[in-house]
């Protein structure tokens, strides 16, 4: 159905990026996104997709015939340009002929191939637009295409499109392959870490806390700093689970002063019981904003409503009377929203686009500094 609907708008809008994004709202079973289209590299993507179905706009169908001929006929190989055309010029019911041209393509002997085109990720992003997890997962995992995806943006991509429509078992499977497969040696790539941590938080299930508990424990073991999304999804999830103390002590590393860490903070210690500490993390805000402050360092609602439920099962009149004199200052001053955790780890994230293949180069130092630094280096 979704496919469908796909397929009527892009024709309307011939490509344009704004379809791409009205296109998502009729998903049926998408959730929110979680990266954004220039994030995956999709905006560039379209922009070639535009350009070369211009180039094909009067012989696409021709094209489609040959190359379903290619597919057929064994003594014909698929060039890197056939398929790279077919994958910016694609459509919904171009997938089964694509699924197959990737097959052959990477099926050939290499020693027909004298480019060096990447197309994991240029396959993962039609994928993405083309809104096919099932295709993608497929085509991933065919034995047949090993090696084809081994790029972290390919995993990144698929990742993404397969949160999009709540496949986290799926997930799951792909994390797997991700960890095993150590691209880059990188056992636990930042943004995969995130995209499966989230699917965890969605899940929400003691199951899914053991295992991202099991994840957080083999990072720290090899000393890996996850970004701080991927440590407020596991903190939130371990929150909704009843588990404050693993909460507190997943974002025990992170910066207070961010909104989503302050309010976790709080919240995991008012579910701990431990008030005397609770408060002082509502009462630091009060030192650092002043009225006429642009972003202010607010606390949500709901964090205050836990800390007060927390509170009136105390029977210590000074706590009590310490609180709301607290949440007095934070309503004369406007420091609580209506902002939900939930609403903020769901925050579309922008990121920089990564490329697809990039060479690990460091630019070479002066003779002089290079001696120096290697002195450095021994000393």
């Amino acid at each position: 159905m979704s496919l469908f609907i796909n397929s009527i708008l892009r024709s309307a809008g011939h490509n344009n990026f704004r379809i791409f994004n009205l296109c998502r709202l009729f998903h049926v079973t998408q959730v929110d996104q979680l990266y954004s289209p220039a994030a995956l590299g999709i905006d560039g993507y379209l922009q070639t997709r535009r350009r070369i179905k211009d180039q094909f706009e009067n012989f696409s169908d021709k094209f489609r015939t040959k190359m379903n001929g290619f597919i057929s006929d064994p003594k014909s190989m698929i060039f890197t340009e056939d398929l790279k055309n077919m994958v910016h010029m694609a459509e919904p019911f171009d997938l089964e002929l694509l699924l197959n041209m990737i097959k052959k393509f990477n099926s050939q002997s290499s020693e027909f191939r004298f480019g060096s085109f990447i197309f994991g990720p240029v396959v993962m992003r039609m994928f993405h637009f083309l809104d096919a997890p099932k295709e993608a997962l497929k085509c991933f995992e065919d034995p047949i295409n090993k090696g084809f995806f081994d790029q972290l943006i390919s995993y990144h991509i698929l990742l993404d499109l397969l949160y999009n429509h709540e496949m986290y078992d799926e997930m799951y499977r792909v994390f797997e392959v991700v960890k095993e497969k150590q691209i880059n040696m990188t056992k636990f790539p930042k943004y995969p870490v995130t995209l499966i941590l989230a699917a965890c938080y969605k899940q929400n299930t003691p199951q899914s806390l053991e295992y991202a508990s099991k994840l957080w424990s083999e990072m720290t073991k090899m000393g890996t700093a996850p970004l701080r999304r991927a440590c407020t999804f596991f903190a939130g999830l371990a929150l909704k689970q009843g588990a404050p103390h693993i909460a507190l002590e997943s974002i025990s590393t992170q910066k207070q002063h961010y909104v989503t860490i302050r309010n976790i903070k709080a919240m995991a210690l008012a579910d701990m019981g431990r008030l005397e500490d609770a408060l002082p993390v509502l009462r630091t805000v009060l030192d650092i904003d002043i009225p006429e402050e642009k972003d202010k360092h607010t606390f949500f609602e709901e964090t205050i409503t836990k800390v007060r439920n927390a509170v009136e099962k105390s029977s210590n009149k000074d706590i009590r009377k310490e609180f709301d004199d607290i949440v007095t200052a934070l309503n004369d001053r406007r420091l609580i929203d209506n902002q939900t955790l939930e609403q903020l780890l769901n925050t579309e994230i922008t990121v920089k686009k990564q490329r697809d293949a990039p060479p690990f180069q460091q630019k070479r130092l002066p003779f002089q500094q290079r001696h120096k630094k290697r002195n450095n280096n021994l000393a």
